[in-house]
């Protein structure tokens, strides 16, 4: 839900010209559930030819005219290395697991690796973590992150401006997140004091 309302905003946004699409097989599974897609075969395929992802593309215009695909099992892609121009990369969400592996320097995916490349060229990365209750290793490792650079932006939604729906939440946080790489959406809540 998340991760749908930050692309569909990404693609509204004349300043973003591409994204460079990456899922771990879990974020992939975890995507598919929440847009009721059965079978594990070919799974991203089968999510971006799904009815509800054609709504959703419908709805943002043409989604894929910025989102471009990448492997994470190919660790030799654009994003893997610094020379390539990403302004930010946000992870959303973010398991444990991948924070782990961005926090501790294990870059044997292209996430991590991805990841890696924006800490050392002190680019803007933002890990949505998603699980709780949080461990002593989850919080030993969110600060490991942060102190190498990162921004943990926990997946809790605000509720001080009453949303009406679902949808509303997730898409409140996704303008937050957006905002704090430097794209602050026009429809986005402020608070008036």
């Amino acid at each position: 839900m998340f991760l749908r309302q930050l692309l569909l905003a990404v693609e509204r946004d004349a300043r973003v010209q591409t994204v460079n699409f990456i899922a771990s097989d879990s974020g992939l599974r975890v995507l598919a559930e929440e847009l009721g897609v059965k079978g594990r075969s070919n799974l991203l395929r089968q999510i971006l030819a799904g009815e509800k992802t054609k709504k959703l593309v419908r709805a943002a215009a043409t989604i894929s005219s910025k989102i471009k695909e990448q492997s994470n099992a190919d660790i030799g892609a654009n994003v893997a290395s610094g020379s390539y121009p990403a302004d930010a990369m946000i992870v959303i969400p973010c398991s444990v697991g991948t924070l782990a592996r961005i926090a501790n320097g294990v870059a044997s995916h292209l996430i991590e690796r991805a990841a890696d490349v924006c800490l050392k060229e002190k680019r803007p990365l933002v890990l949505c973590v998603r699980e709780t209750p949080l461990n002593k290793i989850h919080i030993r490792n969110m600060y490991r992150a942060a102190d190498a650079g990162a921004t943990v932006f926990p997946l809790i939604p605000a509720f001080y401006y009453q949303p009406a729906s679902l949808d509303d939440m997730a898409r409140e946080f996704a303008y937050r997140v957006l905002a704090h790489v430097g794209l602050p959406q026009p429809n986005a809540f402020r608070w008036k004091g």
